[in-house]
């Protein structure tokens, strides 16, 4: 089924100390919707629960990341995780404890009618 892109939203996540993929990961979801307030779905005959959600994940390290922990940041609709690499990790001074940067685009789609 075909479906149409209504919402993208943005956002960065960090874990400081840990060197934790999904907890920046979360945080960048968190961020990317923590401002969001969809007011359409009266007016366009759709449903929080008809949305088709995808979440598309930059860490340095794709493969460290908890997918399932992820998509339980987004309350409603159908979501999928996707891992890409990007991201970023700081190196620390000294210590092997890196800051991870995670970025998260929330990509909010409803099937074509």
């Amino acid at each position: 089924m075909k479906t149409v892109r209504w919402v993208t939203e943005m956002g960065m996540g960090v874990d400081v100390h840990g060197n934790d993929y999904t907890k920046a990961a979360r945080r960048a979801v968190s961020d990317a919707i923590r401002h969001s307030s969809l007011n359409f779905f009266n007016a366009a005959g759709k449903s929080r629960d008809d949305m088709q959600i995808e979440a598309v994940i930059a860490v340095a390290d794709p493969a460290a990341l908890d997918l399932e922990a992820i998509a339980a940041e987004l309350p409603y609709g159908s979501v999928t995780v996707k891992p890409v690499l990007g991201g970023l990790d700081v190196p620390a001074d000294g210590v092997k404890d890196p800051i991870v940067i995670a970025n998260a685009a929330i990509l909010v789609s409803f099937p074509e009618e």
